[in-house]
């Protein structure tokens, strides 16, 4: 997928989550993203945030930790 629309893809969520309370809002990105993501697209996040997380949502930024990473195939 490119990069561009996998982080429009995160943002989006983020974007509905903000309606959410504060509190529950990163856990919801986070769990919306484990649910329904493929590895390939988790591993794809990671790849670019561990680059540099400009351009995406702070609430993505924050569910980063709560996002399950996958195992890397060497």
């Amino acid at each position: 997928m490119s990069p561009d629309k996998l982080a429009y893809m995160a943002n989006q969520i983020a974007k509905f989550f903000h309606s959410q309370p504060k509190e529950k809002a990163a856990e919801g990105v986070a769990e919306h993203i484990n649910k329904f993501w493929e590895p390939r697209m988790r591993a794809q996040l990671f790849e670019m945030t561990d680059a540099s997380t400009e351009g995406f949502d702070p609430l993505v930024i924050q569910a980063l930790g709560d996002i399950r990473r996958p195992e890397t195939q060497d």
